[in-house]
């Protein structure tokens, strides 16, 4: 048995599967997001650990105590500042914040081969510039850190007691030399920090420490390796066999990605697509990411009444695809591919007196899918052919969905058995290759195919012109002054 943890933002999954690599058991726990300000998000790192713990306990007992290894996957970019007693000196700032837009203007200018060094355009949304907005604006808080940990990496310190990371995760920081699969020394030192500070980095297939004794106890766990994982990506892709170059996945979580293994580094900084190691040795992944994908599922059925996001589904269907004119841009917390623009927000448009929550609800869902079809094309600007893409993450339970986004996109999407239980699968593989090795082309075979979507012509041209109305608009709705002085 091979325990797999995923962080996540809205919650902590853990999973185990067997040595045939079936489910044989899952936990699940929630958490919630802290927005104090405007473009603020953050968490209380330990929610993340007293969830960890409630999800891993809700997998039955017997389960528990067969568990060989276990692997971890987490939301990535999350900058989590410990001072010298290893206790969290503020609320960690997340992947979806906003605020240190001035921060990666600087992080640019400082260092003129950042982009070479980490393969990636500056972001508010990765770890050093957070960083440097903590030095500028909390300098007492930046004097006292002593490590910058991941969030899934701390809760592997409550762990074992170890400062590790995996390359997968730590390149989503912006410090890693990501062709060199090392720390930069050049990135840290602009952002006044040192290697000293940073966990020692392992391929996502490693060990990294062993379970405490009173963890294992308080789990019900043996206490058994712990493997370095991967970032949620990263690890979602191990664990629906995302592992050969041109293999690629569309995870449709809180945030949608578009994932992408490669032989070789590949950046495409220009097009904001991010490049990173792969969670495997030898392996790295392009990714066009955006940050609300699933999530705003969630908030149009909050804000029309609908019982949720099944209800929302029904809705859209009962309306049809392209049914109206109305259009929705699904920048909630900004926007990463292709516009690189944490200030942008989200907006529907061309609404009418015939416009009701179906026709709102279908806007929601051909808006998240035109947002990927931007960021596919910017994929393929980098040089990278897709023509197929696995699906995982919640977003994948609905097939109407599924029809609009291939359509949208014009590739075929594959649904794989068990692709929904997401980055925690990955977690679990990796944990598995830990202990037991093998190839892991093997190891990390693709699930069954539960079925697959094909664009269908006709929906392909009705989207046509709404795709191209969606692109016209994000003209119109960059920030304006009372945004920015919000």
């Amino acid at each position: 048995m091979f325990l797999g943890i995923d962080i996540g933002t809205s919650g902590v999954k853990a999973v185990v599967l067997d040595d045939s690599g079936a489910v044989a058991g899952q936990g699940t726990a929630a958490l919630t997001v802290q927005r104090p300000h405007p473009l603020w998000s953050e968490q209380d790192p330990d929610a993340w650990w007293k969830a960890t713990t409630a999800a891993v306990q809700a997998i039955d007992p017997a389960v528990r105590r067969a568990v060989r290894s276990i692997g971890l996957a987490g939301q990535m970019h999350g900058a989590t500042l410990l001072g010298a007693d290893d206790r969290p000196l503020r609320p960690a700032i997340l992947w979806n914040d906003g605020r240190s837009a001035a921060e990666c203007r600087a992080l640019e200018a400082a260092v003129p081969d950042l982009h070479a060094i980490t393969g990636n355009l500056a972001m508010p949304g990765f770890t050093a510039p957070k960083l440097m907005w903590v030095r500028d604006h909390e300098p007492d808080v930046f004097a006292a850190v002593r490590t910058v940990l991941l969030p899934k990496d701390y809760v592997r310190l409550k762990m074992t007691g170890d400062k590790a990371s995996d390359l997968s995760d730590s390149a989503g920081t912006i410090w890693l030399d990501v062709a060199g699969r090392r720390w930069s020394d050049a990135v840290l030192d602009a952002c006044g920090l040192t290697e000293a500070q940073m966990p020692s980095l392992h391929e996502g297939s490693a060990v990294t420490g062993t379970l405490l004794a009173e963890v294992a106890e308080l789990w019900g766990v043996p206490p058994v390796p712990v493997a370095a994982g991967g970032g949620d990506n990263a690890a979602g892709a191990v664990g629906v066999g995302v592992v050969r170059d041109g293999d690629a996945l569309l995870s449709l979580g809180t945030s949608g990605v578009i994932f992408v293994a490669t032989k070789e580094f590949r950046p495409n900084p220009a097009r904001a697509v991010h490049a990173f190691c792969h969670a495997l040795p030898g392996l790295w992944h392009q990714m066009s990411v955006h940050l609300s994908a699933a999530s705003c599922i969630d908030w149009v059925a909050r804000i029309t009444g609908a019982g949720g996001a099944a209800e929302l589904f029904a809705r859209a269907e009962a309306a049809g695809p392209a049914c109206g004119p109305e259009l929705f841009l699904p920048y909630l917390s900004g926007e990463r591919t292709p516009h690189n623009d944490a200030e942008v927000r989200g907006a529907f448009l061309r609404l009418d007196h015939d416009t009701d929550g179906g026709r709102l609800a279908q806007a929601v869902l051909e808006g998240v899918a035109f947002a990927l079809a931007d960021g596919l094309d910017a994929l393929t600007d980098a040089g990278t052919r897709i023509d197929r893409m696995a699906v995982i993450g919640g977003g994948a339970r609905s097939g109407y969905w599924g029809r609009i986004l291939a359509s949208a996109m014009e590739v075929e999407l594959v649904y794989l058995q068990g692709g929904e239980v997401g980055p925690a699968l990955g977690a679990a593989r990796l944990a598995q290759l830990a202990v037991d090795g093998g190839d892991p082309a093997s190891v990390c075979a693709a699930p069954p195919v539960a079925r697959s979507i094909a664009p269908e012509p006709d929906l392909v041209d009705r989207l046509a012109a709404k795709k191209a109305a969606f692109r016209d608009a994000y003209s119109r709705i960059t920030p304006t002054p009372l945004d920015r002085n919000a």
